[in-house]
């Protein structure tokens, strides 16, 4: 069993021009991917046990990370844009790396929120919600 290093990680999100940005040099954790299931219960009169029936996907999911005010690249540029824009927008998310044959997890996602994180003393940081239009597709 190998156990993969966060360092590895890569976080990708097409800007409103519809071009993937990497923003894996300013994010500090991916959380929520691939995401809950939902499951319907289905359990009828006279079953011995519980019963479910898969039900339409909803996965949010969250982003970390320090912020940085980069004119066109930084996380700032991209998600705050995204913020504001009116249409999904595709993601990919390789916990082990971009390379041929890592397990990737993608779709299209919203941008749900995004707040900055201040404090006196530490690295102004935010966390951004993003909500999955459809289902997370693992690639």
């Amino acid at each position: 069993m190998a156990f993969i290093d966060g360092k590895g990680s890569r976080f990708r999100i097409a800007d409103i021009g519809g071009t993937m940005r990497d923003l894996s040099a300013y994010i500090t954790e991916v959380r929520g991917l691939p995401g809950e299931r939902a499951l319907n219960d289905v359990t009828a009169l006279g079953d011995s046990g519980a019963r479910f029936k898969p039900g339409a996907e909803s996965t949010a999911f969250a982003i970390n990370g320090l912020f940085d005010d980069a004119a066109v690249l930084g996380a700032d540029a991209i998600l705050g844009a995204l913020r504001y824009h009116d249409s999904p927008t595709e993601f990919e998310y390789a916990p082990s790396g971009l390379a041929v044959g890592k397990v990737r997890y993608a779709g299209k996602c919203w941008v749900k929120s995004y707040e900055m994180l201040s404090r006196a003393g530490e690295p102004v940081s935010w966390r951004a919600t993003l909500q999955v239009e459809g289902a997370v597709n693992r690639v």
